[in-house]
């Protein structure tokens, strides 16, 4: 049994030494490479007697980032990832909550993180401690003393209160995820992973450690790239990439401009996605471009540790028909929970609930968040066991395969009717001269207001919609945009386009 995430690497370093394991294109590092200097950042850590702290890394995206997070978790501690694309506000939260002994820098960060208060704790550069002579007694002491549940990662998550939560997340429900998400997805040592999500996203999970179990090679993609949907198809193609992992947004970037016209990913033949409702016109051009490819929609929390459903595409979709999240990996149940605690019935919508090795710590250094997020099971009270509760609305299909309907902060109530936004926003992906939408309500004037992208008038659009959606469902105010704003890992951006309106 399997007790620590690098017992992987430990394997694979001595089967393929020389196999190039992370690269962005432009700097690389083998498998022996990425284990020498994991052992340097963690012989410099543990020589300096921490252990057990968090370890903040604030570096750009990087197979030199990848080897920081594995020195960190190499000395016995935990890692924190931060990106300077991060509001300096955010960073400094971050900073005060983990209140790190020390932050590993690159060349391009280490002025901005003197800028920031870091107590007692000092900035190091990754070039010189990567290469610190490897201490092999005291690491083997510290990999003999470690338990699967020890926490390797504290990621941020966005608070509704503008704090952020720091997610804890173990040995052990890493293993699992990726365990069980390499079944669902086929990876093996011939995988050639592409990944798009910024680094400091649990997200990256998919990539990261499966590359250490099979000897698989993961791409880090550059940014920037996905702004350019024909030289990011040219990429895929340039370095053979066959499995990507992206969130829909990204997906229907290269999509919606007909990229597919001028050049398509000759390599791919696993695409997973997830975070967000992939419209479907947009979802048929992607299976239009790669008929035999597998298209898997995953689905899940941070605080499950990565994705917990999933549900591979095998059949033809109806127009309205969203994309099931499917069924739960192995090891792990989703409890469909109703307003009395209690399982919903079929049909009934609940609020999707996870339960098992998935479920995380909690969150870093804020019990009150955690005792109202991870609660006890209202199914058993034989014995402690925490549950998670997404926050997320969910129903059972006739095929029993589970159905995403909305965040519960997503539904609204107006004109009387309940609402869900994500149902207009549907049916205008949907419009053909539309290529991305997004809702958002205006609560003091009581006003459902559509972004998009696209081809038609906002008059127009409206004309197509009143043959779609009931009166009360109909944008209140329709809003056409050169580009809809995205977050770091590549969402739709709904807090910037509520700023955006309100300050119009």
């Amino acid at each position: 049994m399997q007790h620590n995430v690098l017992n992987d690497l430990r394997t694979v370093v001595k089967r393929k030494p020389d196999k190039i394991a992370f690269s962005n294109g432009t700097d690389s590092l083998t498998f022996a490479e990425l284990d020498r200097r994991r052992n340097g950042v963690g012989s410099y850590i543990a020589g300096c007697g921490i252990r057990k702290k968090p370890v903040v890394v604030f570096m750009r995206k990087s197979p030199a980032e990848v080897a920081a997070f594995f020195g960190v978790i190499t000395a016995g501690c935990c890692y924190v990832p931060i990106d300077e694309e991060m509001p300096a506000a955010r960073i400094q939260l971050i900073l005060d909550n983990v209140r790190s002994p020390l932050v590993i820098c690159d060349d391009h960060t280490m002025e901005v993180a003197r800028s920031f208060e870091l107590g007692e704790g000092k900035a190091v550069l990754y070039s010189d401690i990567a290469d610190t002579p490897v201490d092999e007694p005291l690491l083997e002491d510290i990999y003999r003393h470690a338990i699967d549940t020890d926490p390797i990662y504290i990621v941020f998550t966005s608070g509704s209160t503008g704090i952020p939560k720091g997610v804890a997340a173990c040995h052990r429900s890493v293993l699992d995820y990726v365990e069980q998400l390499s079944e669902a997805l086929d990876f093996n040592e011939d995988t050639v992973f592409g990944s798009q999500t910024p680094l400091y996203f649990d997200a990256c999970l998919k990539e990261l450690y499966p590359t250490l179990k099979f000897g698989a090679t993961t791409y880090l993609i550059p940014k920037e790239l996905f702004s350019l949907p024909v030289n990011l198809v040219e990429y895929l193609n340039q370095y053979k990439i066959n499995t990507i992992c992206w969130v829909v947004s990204a997906l229907t970037m290269v999509s919606a401009f007909d990229t597919f016209s001028v050049v398509k990913p000759a390599y791919l033949h696993t695409v997973a996605f997830g975070s967000e409702v992939f419209p479907m016109k947009q979802f048929r051009r992607w299976r239009e471009a790669l008929p035999n490819a597998v298209f898997t929609n995953l689905y899940g929390p941070t605080e499950g540790t990565g994705m917990c459903c999933f549900y591979r595409v095998d059949r033809e979709l109806a127009d309205g028909e969203p994309i099931p999240i499917g069924k739960p990996f192995p090891n792990r149940e989703v409890l469909l929970l109703n307003s009395d605690g209690q399982l919903a019935g079929p049909g009934e919508e609940g609020e999707i609930c996870i339960r098992g090795t998935a479920v995380t710590l909690g969150y870093y250094n804020d019990p009150e968040r955690t005792r109202q997020a991870y609660v006890q099971n209202p199914l058993q009270s034989a014995y402690p066991e925490l549950i998670y509760k997404t926050g997320d609305i969910g129903k059972y299909n006739a095929d029993g395969d589970l159905v995403f309907v909305s965040r519960k902060d997503y539904q609204i109530k107006h004109m009387g009717h309940r609402i869900e936004l994500g149902e207009i926003e549907v049916s205008a992906n949907m419009l053909p001269d539309v290529r991305m939408a997004a809702c958002i309500y205006d609560t003091n004037r009581k006003k459902i207001v559509l972004f998009y992208t696209g081809d038609l008038t906002p008059a127009e659009i409206t004309v197509q919609l009143k043959t779609k959606l009931p009166r009360y469902m109909l944008p209140g105010k329709t809003v056409q945009l050169d580009m809809l704003p995205f977050t770091a890992n590549g969402k739709i951006d709904r807090v910037a386009l509520k700023k955006q309106y309100e300050g119009a």
